[in-house]
Parts: structure tokens; C-alpha cells; sequence
């Protein structure tokens, strides 16, 4: 048995707690049931009863349990498979109704049951998993994070071609032209190049290559390998028979003793490039959003009374009256309530050509006031305006 607890809307009455309590009284496994009129709180003991059997009962009886949305940026995902491996960990919870990752933004999406998870709760299922989580908003802005690993992905890449570059001459330019074989093994000595390699692929591994182990390794352990695991296996294996040739050539069968560092160290180079150029790539898309966003206005004209004060966006309600100065670009959704203008619409349907309008016609956030001066009654605000509609669109379809 386990204790839960649920936070309950539609509680206004004791007859209401009554018909609540009877719903998760009639759920098999249900026990010591109690719902609290004054916080609007139901507590139990739940047994062999499924969770969603008990939100359901209530749901159906008409007071549903309470859901919160919450969003988490996630950091080291590097593939398909990371993505698969968060919203896992993150729906094991009890109490998770939904939670979809975005990789291309870097973010978790949650819809979880109020009281039963918490965001805590949500970060430890990811940091179990093997990835960083925090909530948005909590720390630097996306851009600002984006631009960050952008920085230290080239950094480390640089870094490892810097190093990677002269194994790689050592051991394969004699292959690409052999008299250069003959002046490595006549002025450096075969035994002095191996050491040399050995050194310069160490760095490799242990300073750009470095994450690749520390998050590759632990995922390995629990059985749950992703890319980084593969990588740190693959150089692993090479950097170490490479160093039992070059230091203890006695522990291999004659006729075996060969180096790969060349391998190792490229292998690091190679990969953390194309990390690099996903990571710019998803900078581009990320800009796209921030374009969207920037189209519409964080300071508005709101009437308050018999005169207009300047407000910010988001103290605009359903019903407000705003002023559209000439040139300002249209805050919100709505409809014109005094005044003629044109506006240009291009933003949202290609049309070159500004649209006119007058009293009565449509607004939609983002598009651009013309010459004349209107104002206009607000109908949608925040996330049900058509611009949050695209933003949100976008964001999915990445």
C-alpha cells in the first residue's frame, strides 16, 4: 500500500466531497479514502488499484484530478535513442500522464498529476537516466545555452584535431607516401614515434574525448548504452591494445604488435565534429523560433479608464482596449474597435500588399500597423493567439 495524495477541482460543497470520495471508494484497492473540502485534497491508500483507475473514477464523476504542465531543458542528448531513454525514465513515474522530449530544442514537455510528482521528482527520473535536467527558465535562456555549447563543441574539436593531426601523419602518411615511413623510422625511431602517439592520443581521450567516457561508461554499466557508449568502447578498445604493444609488447602473440592510435584519436575528432555541426544546426532553428517570437511586442497601450497607459504584454486580459500607434505591430488577437488603417499581414499569409482595415475586421498578432492610428479589442492573448499557435507548432515539428 502506498500513501497518495490528489489535488481535486470542482469541490464546492460536502455533498460534493461525498460523491468524490464514493468515486475512489469504488476503485478496487482503494483504502482510508478522505477528501478535504477546504484545500480541495483527496488522500489514500492506493493497492493493486492502477492511479489512472482512481483519476479516471473521478474524472467520470465530474471532479478531476488537478494537471500541471511543466517543461525541463535537458542537457547530453546526442541521438534518437537519448530521447527515447528520457521520456522512459519520466513516464515510469507514477503520476506522469504525458512527456514528450524535443531533442532539436532540448527539451522535456510534462503533464503530470498536481501533489503525486513533483518537478524534483521529474529532474532525479532524468538525472537517472544519465542526462542533466533543470527547469525552464531556471538557468540561462535557451539562446544562451545554445551558443554555449556551440563555443565549447568548436573548442573541443580544435583541440582534437590540433592532437589528432600528427598521429594520424605518424602512422597512416607513410601509406600515402612511403618515403615519408623511411625518414619517421630513420630520424624518430619506430619505439619514440609510438610513445609520441601514445602521449598526443591520451590528451585526446582525456580532454575533448573526456565526456564520451564519463557519460558513455555509466549508461554501459546499467545496461541502457547510447552513442557515447559506442564511442568510449571503440577508442577504448583501441587506445588500450595500442598501449599493451608500445609498453608491455611481451603480452601479445608474435607477430601481433601493432598501434591504432591514429584510430582512437580520429575516431574523437571526427565524431565531435559532427556534434559541432548538429549543434550549429540546431542554433539555426532555435533563431527561427526567437524570429517568431521577437514579431510580437512585450509593451502594449492599455486603456485604464478615460486614458491609455503603456503595460507589459503580459498583463493584457480578454477584453481590454488597446491603442495601435502608426508603425506598431499588433500585440494581440482581436478586432478593430475605432479608427482605418492597412496592415501588413505578409508575416502570416505572403500577401505583399497591407491589408485595410476598419471597424470590425480582424487583427492578428504580429502583423504590422500602417499609417493610421486604430485601436483594437483584445480576444486573444498568450498562447491562444494564432503567432503562439505557429511558435508552438514549429517547436513540435522539430
Amino acid at each position: 500500500m502506498s500513501k497518495i495524495e490528489l489535488q481535486i477541482q470542482g469541490l464546492s460543497c460536502a455533498g460534493c466531497v461525498r460523491r468524490a470520495e464514493a468515486a475512489i471508494v469504488g476503485v478496487s484497492g482503494a483504502r482510508d479514502v478522505s477528501v478535504n473540502l477546504a484545500t480541495k485534497r483527496a488522500s489514500l491508500e492506493l493497492g493493486t488499484a492502477g492511479l489512472d483507475e482512481v483519476t479516471q473514477a473521478l474524472a467520470k464523476a465530474g471532479y478531476p484530478a488537478r494537471i500541471e504542465n511543466a517543461v525541463f531543458v535537458i542537457e547530453g542528448m546526442s541521438c534518437a535513442s537519448c530521447v527515447g531513454r528520457v521520456e522512459a525514465a519520466v513516464r515510469a513515474l507514477d503520476g506522469v500522464n504525458e512527456a514528450n522530449v524535443s531533442f532539436a530544442a532540448g527539451e522535456l514537455r510534462v503533464r503530470y498529476l498536481e501533489r503525486v510528482v513533483s518537478e524534483a521528482d521529474i529532474i532525479t527520473a532524468v538525472r537517472s537516466a544519465g542526462y542533466a535536467a533543470e527547469q525552464k527558465g531556471a538557468g540561462p535562456s535557451a539562446a544562451e545555452r545554445r551558443a554555449e555549447e556551440i563555443r565549447g563543441l568548436k573548442q573541443s574539436f580544435i583541440i582534437a584535431l590540433v592532437l589528432a593531426l600528427p598521429v594520424f601523419l605518424l602512422e597512416m602518411g607513410g601509406h600515402l607516401y612511403p618515403p615519408f615511413h623511411h625518414w619517421v623510422m630513420a630520424n624518430v625511431g619506430m619505439q619514440a614515434s609510438w610513445v609520441f602517439q601514445f602521449v598526443l592520443t591520451s590528451a585526446v581521450l582525456i580532454g575533448p574525448g573526456r565526456k564520451f567516457y564519463t557519460v558513455g561508461l555509466p549508461l554501459l554499466l546499467k545496461g541502457a548504452p547510447d552513442m557515447n557508449s559506442l564511442v568510449a568502447v571503440g577508442t577504448m578498445a583501441a587506445y588500450a591494445y595500442s598501449a599493451i604493444a608500445t609498453f608491455a609488447p611481451s603480452w601479445l602473440p608474435s607477430g601481433t604488435r601493432a598501434v591504432y592510435f591514429e584510430a582512437a584519436a580520429v575516431i574523437v575528432t571526427l565524431i565531435l565534429l559532427g556534434r559541432y555541426l548538429e549543434a550549429r544546426a540546431k542554433g539555426r532553428a532555435g533563431e527561427a523560433i526567437a524570429k517568431l517570437v521577437e514579431l510580437a511586442p512585450t509593451r502594449v497601450e492599455v486603456k485604464r479608464g478615460e486614458g491609455f497607459e503603456e503595460a507589459d504584454i503580459s498583463d493584457v486580459i480578454v477584453g481590454d482596449m488597446l491603442r495601435l500607434r502608426p508603425g506598431a505591430r499588433v500585440p494581440v488577437d482581436g478586432s478593430v474597435a475605432r479608427g482605418e488603417s492597412h496592415v501588413d499581414e505578409s508575416m502570416l499569409t505572403g500577401e505583399p500588399l497591407p491589408l485595410r482595415k476598419s471597424e470590425g475586421d480582424a487583427l492578428i498578432a504580429g502583423t504590422v500597423n500602417g499609417a493610421g492610428a486604430l485601436e483594437m479589442l483584445a480576444e486573444k492573448v498568450g498562447a491562444d493567439t494564432v503567432l503562439a499557435g505557429i511558435v508552438r507548432t514549429v517547436e513540435e515539428a522539430q
